[in-house]
């Protein structure tokens, strides 16, 4: 099955970007941003564990990296931390509501 894909990073100063960069070449990703990428991912069965699984295998990941992944599926859109977590929004408090962390889409 092909899906097509957005693929968000934070590696930080000192990240893999040479892996990360060539995994993304292979796959003909499109450059949609800083630190964004679209691409169409080819899998079998499960699209979020085979790409992490094919991800972690290219890329060398630290403690503190992010690659965040959005998908539709079923009329709607995904989004989920494929590695690393969700942390405070640098906009936070500059508003006029009550600064917020939401769960995981």
């Amino acid at each position: 099955m092909k899906k097509w894909i957005w693929i968000s990073y934070d590696l930080g100063v000192k990240g893999d970007y040479e892996g990360l960069y060539a995994w993304l070449d292979n796959h003909d990703a499109k450059e949609c941003g800083d630190s964004l990428a679209g691409l169409e991912y080819v899998y079998t069965s499960d699209l979020v564990e085979e790409i992490q699984k094919d991800l972690s295998q290219s890329i060398s990941l630290a403690r503190h990296d992010r690659v965040y992944m959005i998908w539709r599926e079923d009329r709607k859109m995904k989004g989920k931390f494929l590695f690393g977590k969700r942390k405070a929004a640098p906009w936070s408090g500059y508003g006029s509501k009550e600064p917020q962390i939401d769960e995981e889409v």
